[in-house]
């Protein structure tokens, strides 16, 4: 895994993004209704609070115990019930297809890009955007670049572009995405009229 990553603004949230495959995909699960920063803190309040990210005790909690461990303040995130069941129902797909090893969904036999997609779309809670934002995050900043993983990523795999969190390294990046972001709602509020 990459060895920094600017995605929180907080050293350790950042650096257990950065060391821990399945804080980086918990985080990307979040990343939806909130601000990214918010979002990948969320592994970290949920590794503090249960004293690390055991894909398998996730995926084996009581439900409504884990949803309590989501809500209790400051929330993992802003919708802590659905969000603990899908973060439930992440951890209980990447056992049951990966046998508790999240970095196998883009190591286990050797897949190109294409493949490495695939599995992430079928995970719960990963359409194909967000699956191709992802993939280009493992790409750009992760290290991870299976055969023609910049043609499955789609426009989130151009290099030097600034549409997702796949290219955010500093502040300016994260900037810039926020404007490319802002220009697209826009664009399509005008395509509307």
């Amino acid at each position: 895994m990459a060895s920094t990553l600017h995605l929180v603004g907080d050293p350790d949230a950042d650096a257990l993004l950065a060391g821990n495959p399945l804080a980086l995909l918990i985080g990307m699960l979040l990343d939806q209704q909130v601000p990214m920063e918010t979002a990948f803190a969320g592994p970290k309040k949920l590794a503090d609070r249960l004293g690390g990210l055991d894909v398998h005790r996730i995926a084996e909690a009581d439900p409504d115990e884990f949803v309590a461990v989501c809500a209790q303040q400051p929330a993992v995130h802003r919708f802590p019930k659905s969000m603990g069941q899908r973060i439930q129902a992440l951890c209980a797909a990447i056992v049951d297809e990966y046998d508790g090893d999240t970095a196998a969904l883009w190591t286990s036999g050797d897949p190109d890009g294409k493949e490495v997609l695939r599995r992430l779309r079928k995970l719960p809670g990963f359409g194909d955007q967000k699956a191709r934002i992802f993939l280009a995050l493992l790409g750009k900043q992760i290290g991870v670049r299976p055969a023609g993983w910049r043609e499955a990523a789609g426009d989130y795999g151009v290099e030097g572009s600034r549409r997702s969190v796949a290219d955010v390294v500093d502040e300016q990046t994260l900037r810039e995405v926020r404007e490319f972001k802002k220009s697209v709602k826009a664009a399509a509020k005008t395509a509307k009229k």
